[in-house]
Order: structure tokens, then sequence, then C-alpha cells
């Protein structure tokens, strides 16, 4: 019965689920005080936020990075972030380590699923990203909510323009203005953020498709069609089975157009003075 679950020591105890000895044993996993889970279970961030709702208190949700992996975000936390929980105002409570807690209203900003699990609705969640994550992960945040169709950047954007003046506020409104949902990576945000800082080099645009004929030929992760050049980031994506094949006949039908591709990696974006020259280069 509690294969593939996260539970309360005391209750499966209690229960006469299994005895304090057996919790001690390989079989569970220990959370944290009087959480475990299936040891079978993979270490994830969503496994730990589990174990968190089962200690919230009355009326609290999930929120921030924690909110986003329940929407579908891949990547937005880690096992070893600490777990978001938003308390209601009036409401005060002392986690353990490994929790972040922020204290707001949240009438009418959360989803729920069975009887313990709560967490921020994707605007609310996108809303609070925007205003107290970092810059650059917010606004690569916002991009993956918005591309996922968890969020409408439009609403985003309304939303971040009625807060008041308040802790992250301003920085909320540059996230908003900075994201465009385009992007298909996170990396992908990344090397647009780039891009757009660089004085004097002329804006791309994001998800461009290329054409011929009034067909569509390729869809490029970013396009200068006044030059004819595009540049790709090039992933873990690649590693499908047969991408490397349709990578090499996308390259050449762009060719074959009369396009010139970048390919950049991870690699490329630790040294950006080098991979803004060959872009310059290309351009001219």
């Amino acid at each position: 019965m509690l294969q593939g679950r996260v539970f309360r020591g005391t209750w499966a105890t209690d229960a006469g689920l299994v005895t304090r000895a057996q919790l001690r044993s390989t079989a569970w996993r220990r959370l944290r005080e009087d959480v475990y889970a299936d040891a079978a279970l993979p270490d994830t961030h969503r496994l730990h936020l589990r174990g968190v709702a089962l200690q919230m208190p009355r009326g609290a949700a999930l929120g921030g990075r924690s909110a986003a992996d329940l929407h579908g975000i891949h990547g937005a936390a880690g096992p070893a972030d600490p777990v978001e929980v938003v308390v209601p105002r009036g409401v005060r409570w002392d986690p353990a380590p490994g929790i972040v807690v922020r204290t707001a209203d949240l009438d009418g900003a959360v989803v729920a699923r069975g009887p313990f699990l709560r967490w921020t609705t994707g605007v609310r969640t996108a809303v609070d990203l925007a205003r107290f994550a970092p810059l650059d992960d917010a606004v690569v945040l916002l991009d993956q909510l918005v591309h996922a169709r968890v969020v409408d950047l439009a609403a985003v954007r309304a939303a971040v323009s009625a807060l008041p003046v308040c802790r992250g506020s301003a920085r909320a409104r540059r996230a908003a203005a900075a994201a465009d949902g385009r992007a298909e990576s996170p990396q992908e945000t990344r090397v647009r953020r780039l891009l757009l800082s660089v004085p004097g080099l002329p804006a791309p645009v994001a998800q461009y498709e290329v054409t011929t004929g009034g067909r569509l030929l390729v869809r490029v992760d970013f396009g200068w069609p006044d030059h004819r050049v595009a540049l790709e980031y090039d992933g873990v994506w690649h590693d499908a089975p047969g991408q490397f094949v349709r990578d090499r006949q996308r390259l050449s039908a762009l060719a074959a157009a009369g396009w010139r591709v970048l390919v950049i990696t991870a690699a490329d974006l630790r040294t950006p003075a080098e991979l803004i020259a060959r872009l310059r280069a290309a351009l001219r």
C-alpha cells in the first residue's frame, strides 16, 4: 500500500502498515522529519515538494519554482533546491531547513489536487517568479511557462502592471517585458538575452520561418532575414534518434536557399565576445 507513495511516518505506523524499525530500512527514503517515501521513487524536486505538502499549514500552497514544477516546467527546480511555500497572512510557520516561506494573500490563486497538494495558479506563479527570482532566471522561467501554454504572456504582463509598489515589482516588470515565450529551451532564452544586449547588433527574429516559393522550408532559432543569416543552438535534443541526419538536411536546405548558418553550443555562451565576433562577421 505504501509502494510509490510519500507518507507521514506516524500515519503509516498508527495504521499498522509499517513498524518504526521497518521505516529505518533501505526500502524507504526519509525526506524530512516524519515524512518518508518509497526508496524506488527518483530523487527529484517533485518528490521533496510532495513531502513538504504533507506538513504545510492549512491554507498554504506551493509557490515559485515548486509551483512551476507542478505546472510541468522541466528543470524549474532540482532535488537540492528549497521547496517554496506561500502561507496566508496571519499564519505563522517555522519550518525545517530546505523550505522557503513567503506570506501573501492566496484568494482565488490556488490549484488543488487531492487533500494535500496545493499550488499557485499559472499567472500567480509567473508573477511570483518575476518578482523573486534573479532577473535572467525569471525571464527563462516566464518563457517556459508561456511556451508550455501554462500562461498567456499578455495576462502575465497585465498582472505585473497591476502590482502596487512592493518588493520585486520593478524587477517583475523588467522580466515580463523581456520575456517573449518563443524560446523552446532555457538556453535559447539566454542566447536571445545575450544578442539583444549587444549595442549595434541587429535584433534577431526568434523562431524565424524560412520560406521558399511560399512554402515553409525550415524554422530556425534566430534569423536575420535581411542578411540571410541564421543562428541555431545545438542542445541535447540533437541526441534524439535520427536527429543528426535531420539536422544535416536542414543545414543543407538552408545553404541551398542562400542562408549562412552559425551553430553554437553551451561552450560558446561562456565566451560571448568570440560568439558576437563570429556573428558580426557573418552579418557583414
